[in-house]
């Protein structure tokens, strides 16, 4: 038997994704600080500390957050984060689901202000990081919006009705997300069929660092 037919058939994620490569994005690395909330999560910690999260239960998550948003209707979720690196995926997320981005500053007043001209009234949020986006989180729960977040080891999900366990920190990693989460929002909107190749890439999902001038 030559080597080639030995070596056990690599796992496929999807048509364009195998697990080495979602690995590779780092989506299941931790931080050194796991919470109580998140230790079901974690599968092992490494020998230099950082905690690694079971991606399989990343995958679950994402599909079931993916029927929540398809049941819904992507035009009613607000997906929202000041954090730098998930500019992009946000963008291209709502750009192939049509849900409704902001990133940045998230306004005061956003959902619980009807006076103002930026006042949203979605039916669903979903956030990069309960620390960083606690404002939208905020309102969300004083108007009744269920939230739904990605979650590093070291976060307290407070108000937070589904949890994604992933690093919510790397720019490869939140691309990985963002292009799982909108192949399952497209698969379960009938829009995808789950052998067809996405209109991205999961690189094209990547905020790229500056270039220096």
């Amino acid at each position: 038997m030559s080597s080639e037919e030995k070596a056990p058939k690599e796992r496929m994620i999807a048509p364009q994704l195998s697990e080495r490569s979602l690995f590779s994005t780092g989506i299941m690395i931790g931080t050194m600080v796991k919470t109580k909330y998140m230790r079901r999560f974690i599968i092992k910690t490494r020998p230099d500390g950082l905690n690694i999260i079971d991606v399989n239960r990343t995958l679950s998550r994402i599909d079931v957050a993916g029927k929540l948003i398809a049941r819904i209707g992507p035009q009613n979720l607000v997906v929202a984060s000041v954090r730098e690196y998930a500019k992009v995926p946000i963008e291209k997320f709502a750009e192939l689901t049509g849900s409704i981005p902001i990133t940045g500053r998230f306004m005061p007043g956003t959902f619980t202000n009807p006076m103002l001209p930026f006042y949203l009234s979605p039916e669903l949020l979903m956030v990069v990081d309960p620390q960083l986006d606690s404002q939208a989180i905020d309102e969300a729960s004083k108007v009744g919006i269920p939230v739904i977040a990605i979650c590093d080891t070291d976060n307290v999900p407070e108000n937070v009705d589904l949890i994604i366990p992933a690093n919510n920190r790397g720019r490869k990693a939140l691309a990985a997300v963002f292009w799982l989460l909108a192949r399952a929002v497209l698969i379960h909107t009938g829009k995808l069929k789950p052998d067809e190749p996405m209109k991205y890439t999961i690189e094209e999902f990547e905020t790229k660092p500056e270039e220096p001038e």
